[in-house]
């Protein structure tokens, strides 16, 4: 017998994505455990399998890089902690350079992943060459090589993201369709499901990729 969706929560996850599942992980981890998922098909059915999974530190701002780090970290440690692969692997990465305004690009990110703890280097033409023997490097000016950077499976990692949250005591509903988003004033109440039932909820998360707009405007947003 399936399990029955509680009509309240303190949080309701709308999703269960790879991003519906690290919010629920990381709240859950936070001592929040009155949180649900309500996912309309199977866990990562949406967006999230049909991901590249690339895990790259050097990001455009501190921010980023700092998240894409902890980001990094995250994937390596989720196996030893759920006993759920994720799928993470680190063959590392190479960024080049065929003229100066970009090698001074990547040297900026070089400078600012190091502030954050990212191991990143700055490598000549002939050193990317011997990490990457297909690389032509007549016109290289330059190069990084970030050695942890990598590739992990959105599926799995999804799965032991969702494992975790389940373990600290978050509920995840499969097969059940949020139709519309209830709301009290100016603030979003709850959601209702396709077959009527009603969630009141503190908070609602959409975490529901390209159905995200179609549900806001339910509230009008």
């Amino acid at each position: 017998m399936a399990p029955t969706v509680p009509d309240r929560a303190q949080v309701v996850i709308v999703g269960g994505g790879i991003v519906g599942c690290s919010i629920a992980y990381h709240l859950t981890r936070r001592g929040l455990t009155d949180v649900i998922i309500l996912e309309q098909g199977q866990l990562t059915g949406g967006t999230t399998w049909h991901a590249a999974g690339l895990v790259s530190q050097l990001k455009s701002s501190h921010n980023l890089t700092k998240l894409a780090e902890y980001s990094a970290r995250l994937f390596e440690d989720l196996e030893e902690e759920t006993g759920q692969a994720s799928g993470y692997r680190t063959p590392g990465s190479v960024l080049v350079a065929d003229n100066h305004e970009r090698m001074e690009e990547i040297l900026r990110g070089v400078s600012m992943a190091k502030t954050v703890g990212v191991e990143v280097r700055h490598i000549e033409p002939d050193e990317a060459l011997d990490l990457c023997p297909l690389l032509n490097i007549d016109d290289l000016v330059g190069a990084a090589h970030i050695p942890y950077d990598g590739q992990t499976s959105p599926v799995d990692t999804t799965m032991a993201l969702a494992k975790g949250a389940r373990s600290r005591g978050a509920q995840i509903f499969e097969g059940v369709r949020v139709s519309d988003l209830t709301t009290e004033g100016e603030r979003v109440s709850g959601v209702t499901l396709a077959d009527g039932t009603h969630i009141e909820a503190e908070t609602v998360v959409l975490a529901s990729g390209m159905w995200t707009r179609q549900l806001a405007a339910t509230a009008g947003i």
